[in-house]
């Protein structure tokens, strides 16, 4: 996810590479992240954020208690910390870095590699208007950011920072259907993955609904509404709202597991 919010943020030209600092253990992706995208890279964490007015922590769970206690002695004063870390609450990570760092929980998704990012933000007991604001303006130039209560931040997981993965689940579903109804793979493939580049755009540049939407091209007795109700018979939809609720539960085990 670190990777990805920097290839959106330097797919920019106006964002000089040379503001950002990438600290990693591995030296293969310190030399990636050199080569690709032309970055400062170090394997020390305290010296990547010294000087940062900003700080995103983009690490597994594993790995957190080592990087607070690596950065932590050497934020600069007032330093905001963003961290992407799945299910830790932003108290969790108050209490491994010094009193009063401004902490703002975030979840990204992938889609920050093409600037279409959906990321949703929380606010930490320190994290001032302009520390939100400060964040908000970083993750905004990778897509959309909606600020929510902390406590939504597990239904955030589910639906967003989880959801590329349903849209590509769906895309491989309807290419498999398309090559059992015989079309050649490579044009069930294109097919599929243009309709659903097109649906989204008019999702998102239209002012109606997702169901107005679907209304517009479902005529009574078409071959829309055949394959609509064969969905609704399914209980598609009830599969999707267990799927959502098993990842915010599991979100919220990765919280429970590193309080």
């Amino acid at each position: 996810m670190g990777t990805a919010l920097v290839s959106g943020w330097l797919a920019d030209p106006g964002n000089d590479p040379a503001a950002v600092t990438v600290a990693d253990v591995s030296r293969d992706v310190l030399e990636r992240m050199r080569r690709d995208h032309g970055v400062v890279v170090t394997a020390d964490p305290g010296e990547a954020v010294a000087d940062s007015d900003i700080v995103v922590l983009a690490v597994k769970q594993p790995h957190l208690d080592d990087a607070c206690a690596a950065i932590g002695p050497r934020l600069a004063p007032g330093a905001t910390v963003v961290s992407i870390v799945a299910g830790v609450t932003n108290a969790a990570l108050e209490r491994r870095l010094p009193e009063g760092t401004p902490v703002v929980r975030a979840m990204p998704n992938t889609a920050a590699l093409v600037g279409a990012a959906a990321t949703a933000i929380a606010a930490g007991a320190g994290a001032d208007e302009s520390a939100v604001a400060a964040a908000e303006e970083l993750l905004g130039r990778v897509g959309l950011v909606a600020r929510v209560p902390e406590r939504l931040m597990d239904a955030v997981t589910a639906l967003s920072g989880s959801g590329p993965a349903y849209v590509f689940y769906l895309a491989e579903a309807l290419v498999e259907a398309g090559v059992a109804l015989g079309l050649p793979r490579d044009t069930a493939t294109r097919l599929s993955e243009h309709t659903i580049a097109g649906a989204a755009r008019l999702l998102v540049e239209s002012d109606l609904a997702p169901a107005d939407l679907r209304a517009q091209v479902t005529s009574p007795g078409g071959t829309t509404a055949a394959a609509v109700g064969s969905l609704e018979h399914h209980a598609v939809r009830a599969a999707f709202l267990d799927a959502l609720e098993a990842a915010a539960l599991r979100s919220r085990e990765l919280g429970e597991a590193f309080s």
